[in-house]
């Protein structure tokens, strides 16, 4: 199926490790200047902690930026990273904050730690995929609105607005192949009187997808 994976929706996690405190965040991001803003925010929101890690991947110029923020090196940000690049989620930033509880976790422990706490944060935010969808208008008479709704909704589309005149015109975003379904009970329905005009495409991400 082609597009690309990203979180569904913003989320946190949280853990205790050898009395450490593991607080995680995730967000879908679409450019460095808002993951950049994500990660000050929790920096600020969380300015006693001992750690704030950090990562972040864009599909757009393939910005992929990671830190340790004091940890040693390689064992917080590249780990949480490695989780994002095996699962194959792009348009992610992540921040797992550490409150350290006066137990040493030794190399291997911490990055079993932080990349615990992105795969925890992962699996809270859920995934997405982002496909190319087409927007139609889909003209409709009063009495047929109903049915020609929930026959938009078996097709996967999604009702973005609607014109109420003497008919009604609807505006829908169809997922790949929907409107190719859709088209031609519509034209049956209204023994061909009724037809739908392309008004579009744009990628978005579609519904929380099962891995």
């Amino acid at each position: 199926m082609s597009g690309y994976l990203v979180p569904f929706e913003a989320a946190e996690s949280e853990f205790t490790e050898k009395r450490s405190r593991f607080i995680s965040h995730i967000w879908r991001v679409e450019s460095e200047t808002e993951a950049r803003a994500r990660i000050e925010e929790t920096k600020k929101q969380y300015y006693d902690a001992r750690h704030n890690c950090w990562c972040y991947l864009l599909r757009e110029g393939g910005a992929v930026r990671y830190a340790d923020d004091g940890e040693p090196q390689g064992t917080a940000g590249l780990p949480m990273l490695n989780v994002f690049q095996r699962e194959e989620i792009t348009n992610v930033c992540c921040v797992v904050t550490r409150y350290f509880g006066g137990v040493l976790l030794g190399a291997g422990g911490l990055s079993r730690a932080y990349a615990r706490g992105a795969k925890d944060a992962l699996d809270a935010a859920g995934i997405s995929r982002v496909s190319l969808w087409t927007l139609w208008d889909v003209p409709c008479t009063y009495p047929l609105l109903e049915r020609v709704k929930l026959e938009l909704t078996a097709a996967g589309a999604v009702v973005e607005n609607a014109d109420y005149g003497a008919d009604i015109t609807l505006l829908a975003a169809f997922p790949q192949g929907g409107a190719e379904r859709f088209a031609p009970w519509l034209t049956e329905l209204s023994a061909g009187a009724l037809s739908m005009e392309k008004r579009g495409e744009e990628f978005r991400p579609g519904p929380r997808v099962a891995r």
